[in-house]
């Protein structure tokens, strides 16, 4: 089964940028076959809005709590973590991760950085071992894929561009996404929304495009995965046959 983990992190619950950019995804790929989709494909989609409720900040005692032995933790401890256990639960559950991002001062909102601290956790989601060197850090997690959904103010951020050098955002995530088990990105970005202008309309729609026609590549990909698992659960009766009558043979 296919499981999705959708985190919109915009503070704005109306006209968000990111929030479009993933709705547009989301319900692309969720299509069944009744609504024309070649194959219902078996999907799981969690929704975890952290613009509207924003992740506890990490403090000295959840700190306390992660680097205490599970089995010595104490009742205060256990609670402090069950947040970050449960973020973390979904984060694992999840084979791709769609994430929604505005830029703010550059960077991420503090509510997905809030959401980052509380799953990047030591003996969860990567290990640490000095034996390895100077690169003690490694993931635990693997195989997942990241839809990265970004809007920005200004515009020019990408590498090489005049404003590559503050481009906080970007780089930042895809970064922490290693530490998620990410191993396949795709992202998708709108810029000059200060300046509203041609210039935008035109980023907001080769936006939109690129997030329908992303999700229709996802969808068509687990849809040939579902026909060819039917394929197999239909053959599996008469391979079993066929093995029963050359035994008889």
């Amino acid at each position: 089964m296919n499981s999705m983990l959708v985190v919109n992190s915009s503070a704005r619950m109306q006209r968000s940028i990111s929030r479009r950019l993933v709705d547009i995804f989301v319900n692309e790929v969720s299509m069944s076959a009744a609504q024309g989709a070649a194959a219902d494909v078996a999907l799981t989609v969690v929704e975890r809005d952290v613009g509207a409720t924003p992740p506890g900040f990490i403090d000295e005692h959840w700190i306390d709590a992660v680097f205490t032995e599970v089995d010595r933790r104490t009742a205060a401890q256990r609670a402090r973590v069950a947040e970050s256990d449960l973020l973390i639960q979904e984060l694992k559950n999840a084979s791709t991760i769609v994430i929604g991002a505005p830029m703010y001062n550059y960077g991420m909102p503090a509510t997905l950085k809030a959401w980052f601290d509380q799953i990047v956790r030591v003996n969860e989601t990567f290990s640490f071992d000095l034996a390895r060197g100077d690169y003690p850090l490694e993931p635990i997690l693997t195989g997942k894929t990241l839809v990265l959904m970004t809007s920005k103010g200004e515009f020019g951020f990408a590498p090489g561009e005049e404003r590559e050098a503050l481009n906080h955002l970007d780089g930042h995530i895809e970064l922490l996404a290693k530490y998620l088990g990410v191993e396949e990105i795709h992202p998708i970005h709108v810029e000059y929304q200060e300046f509203g202008d041609e210039r935008h309309q035109q980023s907001l729609h080769r936006a939109y495009v690129d997030a329908s026609e992303l999700g229709v590549k996802f969808r068509r990909q687990w849809e040939a995965e579902a026909l060819q698992m039917e394929a197999v659960q239909l053959n599996a009766p008469r391979a079993a046959q066929q093995g029963w009558q050359t035994r008889r043979r």
